[in-house]
């Protein structure tokens, strides 16, 4: 809940929303975190930890527990809505529903059991997929962030009301801020896991005929061999961890040019992400270079420059254009800032999400 992923960050800004509306909004979940935003801090959070679980098998079998438990503590509550971010093993929806009778969304954020299946490691696929059934049958609307999702889904439950809403920014607190004035900035955020490309970044740096400077906001396992590539390569980038969602834009400050380089998809199912990342680059009133993949030719149409996943010297040659160009820069961004407020705002989100539900927005 309180952590510095973009999972976190989508939870809280759906929260920030509903509580903004005057909806009391309680969370129950199997991971609270520690990096408590003010704005949030006297938000009613249930914590049930999974507890001790050596291997997959009882990892699995330690999430249906804690998601019976978190079920049993939300029905005591006897809410109006219920709004669970889909997981593996959690029935949680399905039972509060059928006790309570209480309004619901399932929100779908990726293929979770092919995912967990290629990346992690999966036991019981069947019990995976029978969940899914259960959750998508009980929910009075199955929300998915893209259309390759919602088609994973629909092949799995076509009965199901499912509907396709991409993820939003917070136009309020991410804004535009000036330009560093002694370099241009190139700024990634993200975690540092290999669907994010930063290792074709790093290539691209390398490939530059401009100067402009790169800087890594963010952290994850492929963080020590990227630091290593940097320095074999003779590369300054300025990697500055891992930095708490609130924390984004004053990082964001100063740069020129954002980054989104994902590379060529290694499963059939391409890219089925919805942008967080990009949306707040966008918000922030940067110009965005993105890998033409997934959602991101629709979503940076007329406001970024897109070029083949997996290409370097592509990637560095649209890097240099902007690097060049700061007329182009400003253009692109103001394009950008004007789309983020227009239409990936999370208050348009969220009211489409209720509206949708039928649940009043107010």
């Amino acid at each position: 809940m309180f952590g510095t992923k973009g999972a976190s960050v989508h939870v809280q800004e759906v929260v920030r929303e509903l509580r903004g509306r005057g909806h009391e909004v309680s969370v129950y979940t199997t991971r609270a975190g520690s990096r408590v935003p003010a704005d949030l801090e006297d938000l009613r959070v249930v914590e049930v930890p999974l507890g001790p679980h050596p291997g997959t098998a009882a990892r699995e079998a330690a999430q249906a527990r804690a998601a019976r438990e978190l079920a049993a503590r939300a029905e005591a509550d006897h809410p109006d809505l219920v709004y669970e971010r889909y997981s593996l093993f959690s029935r949680a929806l399905s039972q509060v529903t059928a006790t309570t009778g209480a309004a619901s969304v399932l929100e779908v954020n990726s293929p979770l059991v092919d995912e967990q299946r290629t990346h992690r490691g999966l036991c019981d696929a069947e019990g995976a997929l029978e969940v899914l059934h259960a959750q998508v049958g009980a929910a009075g609307l199955t929300l998915c962030v893209s259309g390759p999702v919602e088609a994973w889904v629909r092949g799995h439950c076509p009965t199901g009301r499912v509907r396709t809403l991409p993820n939003g920014v917070n136009t309020v607190r991410i804004t535009p801020r000036p330009e560093d004035p002694d370099q241009v900035v190139v700024t990634f955020v993200g975690t540092l896991k290999p669907w994010h490309g930063v290792e074709d970044l790093l290539r691209a740096a390398a490939l530059a005929r401009e100067p402009w400077s790169l800087r890594v906001v963010g952290d994850g396992p492929q963080g020590p061999a990227l630091r290593s590539q940097a320095r074999e390569d003779g590369l300054e980038v300025d990697f500055r961890g891992a930095v708490a969602p609130e924390q984004v834009p004053d990082h964001l400050a100063g740069s020129a040019v954002a980054v989104a380089p994902y590379p060529e998809p290694t499963t059939g199912q391409g890219h089925y992400f919805s942008p967080l990342k990009v949306y707040e680059y966008m918000a922030a009133g940067l110009p965005v270079v993105a890998s033409a993949v997934g959602q991101l030719p629709g979503a940076l149409e007329g406001c970024g420059l897109l070029v083949p996943p997996s290409d370097p010297q592509a990637l560095a040659d649209a890097l240099d254009a902007l690097a060049s160009d700061p007329r182009r820069r400003r253009e692109l961004g103001r394009r950008a800032r004007q789309e983020a407020v227009d239409h990936h705002s999370w208050s348009r989100v969220v009211t489409r999400a209720l509206e949708l539900a039928g649940v009043d927005s107010a």
